[in-house]
Formats: structure tokens, C-alpha cells, sequence
């Protein structure tokens, strides 16, 4: 069941713009249209009450689990349950894998959370060269380890060169959330 490259399975999504979890659940309402099964697992989110996880509980097939603490992630000092989120995500997610619950999986800020040390980025990989070839899987954040970039079919980098929060205007609902 290893991973063989070229198959065109994996994707990264990273960068310092925005859209990159979008992108992902634009993805993921892709596959919902195609009747694929769909499991976004989310790191340091939870309770969140984004455009995308609220459409995502209308569709049939779309499932989305979050793992957080409810407050910021100190990028400096992360917290035990910050890191114990973090585990219990990469668990959940292993899990599903294993039992082969899905045709797509998202892994929802997996690459910030691994530069920020909650995760090891070698184990997210181990997991996912052991999944079965034919689960497409999508990692998303900021930050993507290097590991993640080589390892990947698809890298797309999101870039902002302009963005009104610049300007000091705050975010809209059903745009920016």
C-alpha cells in the first residue's frame, strides 16, 4: 500500500496568502459533487464558524473534524494541549486512513502546526506513505515543511500582494470567514 510518486495523489497548499483552506474546501466540494468521500480534519481549530465548515455540514459525504483549544497558538511557546490537539488530529486522521473511510482527505493547517513544532513532520509523512494509493490527501498551512514540498505532486504557493486587512479593515463575514 506505499505511495508510489507520480500518481498525482498528494497536494500542498501553502504560502502567506489567503485562500489556502478554501482552496481546500473547494476541493473538497469537488469531490462531494463527484460522490467522494470527503474527511477535513482541521488543526488548531475548533468551534470555528467559517463560511466553509458551515457549508460543509449541507453536504452529503463531507465530514469535518476539528482539533484545538479554542485560543491562539503562541508560535514561541506552544501550550501541552496545543501540542496534545495537534497528536490527537494526526491519531484521528491515521485512524481513518487505516480503515479507509475516505477518498480525500484534508489535513487542514497540518503545515503550520508541524513549523510550529506540535507535530513531527516525519510522522505526518510515515502516515501517509502507509495510507492506501488510492486516498488523495491535501495538507494545508503556512510554513509547509521542505519534507512535505519534495514529498507532494501538487505545491501551490498562495501569495498576498495586496490585502484590505493592510488597511487596516477587518475581516467580512462569508469573505474572509
Amino acid at each position: 500500500m506505499a505511495k508510489t510518486q507520480g500518481l498525482g495523489k498528494v497536494h500542498v497548499i501553502t504560502g502567506p496568502g489567503k485562500g489556502k483552506t478554501t482552496a481546500a474546501f473547494g476541493l473538497a466540494m469537488r469531490a462531494s459533487g463527484q460522490g467522494l468521500r470527503t474527511t477535513i480534519i482541521q488543526f488548531m481549530k475548533c468551534g470555528e464558524t467559517t463560511g466553509e465548515v458551515i457549508a460543509a455540514k449541507r453536504l452529503k459525504g463531507l465530514d469535518v473534524h476539528q482539533f484545538g483549544t479554542g485560543r491562539f497558538v503562541d508560535p514561541k511557546n506552544p501550550s501541552k494541549d496545543d501540542r496534545k490537539c495537534a497528536h490527537d488530529a494526526l491519531e484521528f486522521a491515521r485512524s481513518v486512513l487505516e480503515k479507509g473511510k475516505c477518498d480525500l482527505m484534508i489535513l487542514d493547517e497540518v503545515s503550520l502546526a508541524a513549523s510550529l513544532g506540535l507535530i513531527d513532520p516525519a510522522e505526518v509523512l510515515e502516515m501517509l506513505k502507509s495510507r492506501a494509493n488510492e486516498i488523495e490527501i491535501v495538507l494545508t498551512g503556512r510554513n509547509a515543511p521542505i519534507e512535505f514540498i519534495e514529498y507532494a505532486d501538487y505545491v501551490s504557493l498562495i501569495e498576498s500582494k495586496k490585502h484590505p486587512y493592510d488597511r487596516g479593515l477587518k475581516a467580512r463575514k462569508g469573505i474572509e470567514w
